[in-house]
């Protein structure tokens, strides 16, 4: 046997048991996600760059409806309301008193917030998913299949049942870090909730597929 091909054979020995432990990772995901119809929470969210070192942080509250229904309101320090009705996704900045629209497709459901809002089998999917436990904390890592995305690493860690902690991490080596607090899980949540009105006066810009 070449050198080539006995490095061949051993990378593929190598690479078995990672395999069977990233499909765990994403069975084990799917499993804690499938039960999830509503999600409702406030969040802290931070910043950082590749030192870490803080760049900005806000803090809101967010509203979730599977499948594909999102509400994501940041409070402070600026104001901005991300919606998703199911069909489509609206930005909304009230000190620019401008709306985005765009329609709700897969490069969408790739920010971290949407993709949540998605079905637990999609997610697997389309990302590289394992596993690991620290105490009562499950994390897992999601690595995205397509290089179409916002992010290079997604982190969504878990406190018994309920989602606690998520972290994107971009290809410069900046996180964003969200802490979600006052968790309440399968409550009803009205549809209303999902409804968009815009001010009058407010500069809509919609983008196509």
């Amino acid at each position: 046997m070449t050198m080539k091909r006995s490095l061949a054979a051993l990378a593929l020995v190598a690479l078995t048991p990672l395999t069977a432990v990233a499909n765990e990772g994403a069975e084990r995901l799917a499993h804690m996600l499938e039960p999830l119809d509503t999600y409702v929470a406030d969040f802290d969210q931070q910043i950082l760059d590749g030192s870490g070192q803080r760049l900005q942080e806000a803090s809101g509250r967010m509203w979730l409806s599977r499948p594909g229904r999102f509400r994501w309101e940041v409070n402070a320090p600026y104001e901005q309301v991300v919606v998703s009705d199911g069909d489509e996704v609206t930005l909304y900045d009230p000190d620019l008193q401008q709306a985005t629209v765009q329609p709700l497709d897969d490069r969408v459901t790739h920010t971290p917030a949407l993709l949540l809002s998605g079905s637990a089998d999609q997610l697997t999917e389309s990302y590289e998913v394992s596993s690991s436990q620290q105490g009562t904390a499950e994390t897992f890592a999601l690595v995205p299949k397509s290089p179409d995305t916002l992010f290079e690493e997604l982190k969504l860690t878990f406190y018994g049942e309920r989602l606690g902690f998520l972290q994107m991490t971009d290809s410069t080596g900046q996180r964003t870090a969200i802490e979600f607090d006052d968790v309440e899980q399968n409550v009803s949540v009205e549809d209303s909730r999902f409804d968009v009105t815009l001010p009058e006066g407010t500069d809509v810009i919609r983008e196509s597929r």
